[in-house]
């Protein structure tokens, strides 16, 4: 049994309730779980889709800051359990030293990553589409959902998914991790060559369209100057949904095996 509190952060269009299944999961392992919304975000799925705009215009950075200003009142470095642009985030804040260890689910390209794949690029699409999307909030349709989250599971599931959890997104995080590339000081830039942070485990789904395998493989190519724990596991028949679908446990039970090798 462990007292180390345990960080979850999700991603772009899942509320933070998300995660309830996890926490009360990662509880009875005795670790001290929350899972704090992003910036503007309100408490329930309700309330944040009749008001979005709390969360729209807020960065990489923006959330980032929200986090470890949550990780400072904390009694212990977190472990850091992050999900999409929460992998990302996660990533972050490890490079940083503010985390013991971290788990990026199905993370968001981080700078230096190169593959675009077109499944990638249809999944955004709802937020590229219109430029003026980068100071705004962003909802998906049910089709859209189905298509970036819940293409390895029953069309049924995934509209149960949508009508449970989804609520809009900033589209300025996107912006800024597709020119990530182009802009030396980047907020999607994470400190991969820092050999001194906690161990990291980077998770892909083999079916995911909106982080495939290959942006997640490529990730971990990024930290090959590290001399820190750097693993991949991947969930070949998996999609986006995996933290949310009816297989969230499997990959839960790999996560908290993964931190009893870690001795954490």
């Amino acid at each position: 049994m462990t007292d180390t509190p345990v960080i979850f952060i999700h991603g772009l269009w899942l509320h933070s309730a998300s995660w309830q299944p996890w926490l009360e999961l990662f509880s009875e392992h005795g670790y001290q779980v929350a899972a704090p919304g992003w910036p503007g975000e309100l408490d329930t799925v309700a309330s944040a889709r009749a008001t979005s705009d709390g969360v729209a215009g807020h960065g990489i950075d923006d959330v980032v800051e929200h986090y470890a200003a949550i990780i400072a009142d904390l009694p212990a470095p977190p472990i850091l359990v992050g999900h999409s642009f929460g992998g990302m985030i996660a990533q972050k804040l490890l490079g940083q030293d503010r985390a013991a260890a971290a788990i990026a689910i199905d993370a968001a390209q981080i700078k230096g990553v190169l593959p675009l794949p077109l499944s990638a690029l249809r999944s955004t699409t709802p937020v590229f589409k219109n430029p003026a999307n980068r100071n705004r909030a962003v909802s998906l349709t049910a089709a859209e959902f189905r298509y970036a989250f819940g293409n390895a599971i029953p069309a049924e599931e995934s509209d149960e998914l949508y009508e449970r959890w989804a609520v809009p997104a900033p589209g300025k995080p996107l912006f800024e991790a597709a020119a990530a590339n182009f802009n030396p000081h980047s907020a999607a830039k994470v400190d991969t060559a820092n050999s001194g942070r906690g161990p990291l485990l980077l998770i892909t789904g083999g079916k995911d369209h909106t982080v495939p395998e290959a942006v997640t493989r490529a990730t971990l190519k990024q930290y090959r100057h590290s001399d820190a724990v750097t693993d991949l596991l991947e969930f070949p028949d998996r999609g986006h949904s995996l933290v949310v679908d009816h297989g969230w446990r499997e990959v839960a039970d790999a996560c908290l095996s993964w931190l009893k090798s870690q001795e954490l």
